[in-house]
């Protein structure tokens, strides 16, 4: 499967869903899971037993985002299954046997960082997920049903929890399932060890008593019980049960040859150069009187939107461009404007889920595997929260002065509160933080720089930039740094820059998306699991794989 011969749309609504229905009563939205087998995303495959792959989760995703703006009314979700006695048996088989390694890879990070806005909602947002298995949860299904704060279980017999990829596929669960074991549930290293060797999994007593799952309950009561416990939950959130949502749109782009075209953003791609320069648009205007009357159009949320969007298409479906070039264009003022709303009006609803929102987007950015170089020249609006985008990038270039010839004054950067605390990255510090593990004085002291315009030399000497060339080694020094970077070995960038972006604190999540890092790129890749006799090939077969023994 060449996920670059037919490019991967993330753009969806409720409209165009082929895999899941929402439905809504007494406060508590239901996610209902009923995948059509012949709806998957590429041929070759049918997606049996609520398997899913990546276009399964591309609309659960758009669910949850969707959930969180335009219904603040709900205060629970809950996910279960229209199928008779299964929940979901996970990630498709024969999809994986057919999909490429970047594929796969992708696919993974993706279900990954849905699953963490699930977490993300059910403690940040006051919308709560719980997980109502009325058959087999297999796999990514039972990784999905970890995803959520309560697991409720048909206690009937039959329906169970597994993670059988060791077992049965010779990999291992791809959406963080072993680390939310031990890490989340607190299940015994034993218990777990056990567990995940067992490809039938558990079910009833045992599965409630090693905490695989919260609650047992007969089936015959199974549906009454989960609306029950659901409603009770919605009823202690902190939502605004009577307030409006906001319609989030199709986000609008438009792809000319190599250059991607948004309101607020734009991409050019440079095949030659293996780079994809990314300009992001400070606003035209000073911020609306009413947050909510703007809605989608408001800069923030827009600009999020389309940055997001942006990000995900260059992953799936321009694998070989891998250096991200970011640079920014605007009127610093605006934006710093634009973060004091924010900051002023953390409490409303909305402008929260806009600053989740960035703060989600600004991860997805660190975990992509791409090397990430930012250019701040003048015009510039390296601001508050787009200034995060610059303190993302693996190095930083400011222009110190002005280029020869323009009128356009010397670059700046600005601080403000955005900068210090909404929008942490996966090991739980601001980039800040994280820049100045050695010394956390500093991050106070540049408290005393909020607002002020920090040139190339102050910049320089707060830390907040890497070089500050002049207009004489600029074009050198850039092109250089770009050039180097598609001459290196992708696998190994990818490997330096994953351990170099998240120093300091090991976190659920750092732990999850290093372990996959390592095992995605190594036991994927592996004769025992995708050989020609290995038993992700074999599956489904009847063949027994044939295993090189040696341990490595």
């Amino acid at each position: 499967m060449d996920s670059a011969a037919a490019p991967i749309d993330f753009r969806t609504d409720p409209s165009r869903y082929k895999h899941w229905k929402l439905s809504f009563e007494n406060g508590v939205a239901y996610l209902t899971m009923d995948v059509n087998e012949e709806g998957g995303l590429k041929p070759g495959y049918k997606l049996k037993l609520n398997s899913y792959d990546l276009g399964v989760d591309i609309e659960l995703a758009d669910a949850v985002q969707r959930l969180r703006f335009e219904h603040p009314e709900v205060g629970a979700v809950v996910i279960r299954s229209q199928r008779d006695r299964i929940f979901c048996s996970g990630a498709n088989i024969n999809m994986l046997g057919l999909s490429t390694h970047d594929h796969k890879v992708n696919f993974c990070k993706f279900t990954n960082e849905t699953r963490l806005a699930i977490e993300d909602a059910s403690t940040q947002s006051g919308q709560t997920y719980i997980c109502s298995i009325n058959g087999i949860a297999a796999g990514g299904g039972y990784e999905l049903a970890l995803a959520c704060e309560q697991i409720l279980l048909a206690d009937d017999g039959s329906s169970a929890v597994s993670l059988p990829e060791l077992p049965l596929l010779a990999v291992l669960p791809g959406t963080g399932g072993l680390t939310r074991l031990v890490d989340k549930r607190m299940v015994r290293r034993d218990h777990a060890d056990f567990f995940c060797t067992t490809a039938e999994g558990m079910r009833g007593k045992r599965a409630r008593d090693w905490r695989l799952v919260d609650q047992l309950i007969p089936p015959s009561k199974l549906a009454e019980q989960t609306q029950k416990i659901a409603e009770e939950v919605a009823a202690k959130s902190s939502r605004p049960k009577d307030a409006k949502g906001i319609a989030l749109p199709t986000v609008e782009r438009q792809i000319d040859g190599d250059t991607i075209r948004y309101s607020h953003l734009t991409v050019e791609i440079d095949r030659e150069g293996r780079s994809a320069k990314f300009r992001l648009n400070g606003p035209s205007s000073a911020p609306p009187a009413s947050v909510h009357a703007e809605g989608a159009a408001f800069w923030p949320l827009a600009l999020a939107r389309e940055f997001d969007d942006a990000m995900m298409h260059l992953r799936l479906n321009e694998t070989e461009i891998g250096t991200w070039v970011l640079t920014s264009q605007g009127d610093a003022a605006l934006v710093e404007a634009y973060d004091a709303v924010l900051a002023a009006k953390a409490d409303d609803w909305l402008v929260r889920e806009i600053v989740l929102y960035w703060k989600r987007t600004l991860k997805r950015l660190d975990l992509s595997s791409r090397s990430l170089i930012a250019l701040i020249e003048p015009g510039s609006c390296f601001t508050g929260t787009l200034l995060e985008v610059a303190l993302a990038a693996d190095r930083s270039y400011m222009l110190d002065g002005v280029f020869e010839g323009s009128n356009l004054p010397a670059a700046t950067i600005r601080l403000t509160d955005m900068n210090f605390g909404p929008y942490p990255m996966g090991n739980g510090l601001t980039r800040l933080a994280t820049r100045f593990l050695h010394d956390p004085s500093q991050v106070d002291e540049l408290k005393g720089e909020i607002g002020e315009a920090l040139d190339a030399t102050a910049a320089e000497e707060a830390g907040l930039v890497t070089f500050a060339p002049d207009d004489i080694d600029w074009e050198g020094e850039v092109r250089l740094a770009i050039e180097e970077r598609a001459g290196f070995s992708p696998d190994g960038l990818i490997g330096m820059e994953a351990n170099l972006r998240f120093p300091g604190p090991e976190t659920m999540e750092t732990k999850i998306f290093a372990r996959l890092s390592a095992w995605q790129n190594w036991i994927f890749q592996r004769p025992n699991a995708t050989g020609p006799e290995g038993a992700l090939k074999l599956y489904g077969t009847g063949k027994q794989s044939k295993y090189d023994r040696k341990r490595a």
